[in-house]
């Protein structure tokens, strides 16, 4: 149990900035085995996200509360997903070889690519989320990022990792996931699911897995599978993708 529990730890340490007691480190077994948490560390940033959101809504108004959750959810993380889509924007908008790609995502720079990429889907997502039912919006922001995380994980499944180099922090985690810590990660990334008065909120997971096919193709054409940038990209595109399948489901079904 204790093992667990610092397995657990390990991957809220990674993922997050939320402080850890001193006797959990980046030990590689621990790091790998985390991949069955990552929906879990979800659901924490998403209620993290919010919580912030339904606190300040009392005060300011649903735009200033959604920025503010989002605000709280990226520095929660530390930008750790977004900097990996902005990494894979660059990283493919400008390179055209496998080594080209590889060394503009490595690169800490921020390119015209990174930027644009960034400023729309933050945009798309404070639009979507200001579309959908302000009682509806906490759950679903909690949702967003447990499914979006399960996603990636199948991503990290499914696709090989193809980092040469060890210098990759992000190594131990993006590579040898087993098939029980994928279902592990959806059990728990699909839970927030169960709390929507429907169960055509699955549908939403249609949507959000074929985004993930068709940049796992990309990706795999490109650079002959994943990095940690690319997990980070998936992220982000499906919990936009899952936000806007919300809206579709509200408004036509």
């Amino acid at each position: 149990m204790k093992k667990e529990i610092q397995i657990f730890l390990t991957a809220v340490m990674f993922f997050t900035r939320i402080p850890c007691p001193k006797w959990v480190d980046h030990r590689p077994e621990y790091l790998q085995k985390s991949a069955r948490y990552f929906s879990l560390v979800g659901i924490i940033v998403g209620g993290i996200g919010a919580l912030v959101f339904y606190g300040f809504s009392f005060i300011f108004s649903t735009e200033i509360s959604l920025l503010l959750s989002m605000l709280s959810t990226i520095y929660t993380t530390g930008a750790f997903h977004e900097d990996g889509f902005a990494d894979v924007c660059d990283g493919f908008g400008g390179g055209w070889s496998k080594e080209k790609i590889l060394l503009i995502m490595k690169d800490s720079r921020l390119g015209t690519y990174g930027v644009s990429g960034l400023i729309l889907i933050l945009a798309i997502k404070f639009s979507a989320l200001r579309e959908i039912p302000i009682y509806f919006i906490p759950l679903t922001i909690i949702a967003g990022h447990s499914v979006s995380r399960f996603i990636a994980t199948t991503l990290i499944y499914t696709q090989p990792y193809v980092r040469d180099t060890d210098d990759s922090k992000a190594k131990p985690a993006a590579k040898s996931i087993t098939l029980s810590m994928v279902i592990t990660s959806a059990l728990l990334g699909l839970t927030p699911l169960l709390f929507f008065k429907t169960s055509l909120i699955f549908l939403t997971l249609i949507p959000c897995y074929l985004a993930k096919v068709f940049l796992g193709r990309k990706f795999k054409k490109w650079i002959g599978g994943q990095t940690g940038d690319c997990a980070g990209a998936v992220q982000q595109l499906c919990e936009v993708i899952f936000y806007l399948s919300v809206i579709v489901l509200w408004k036509f079904i």
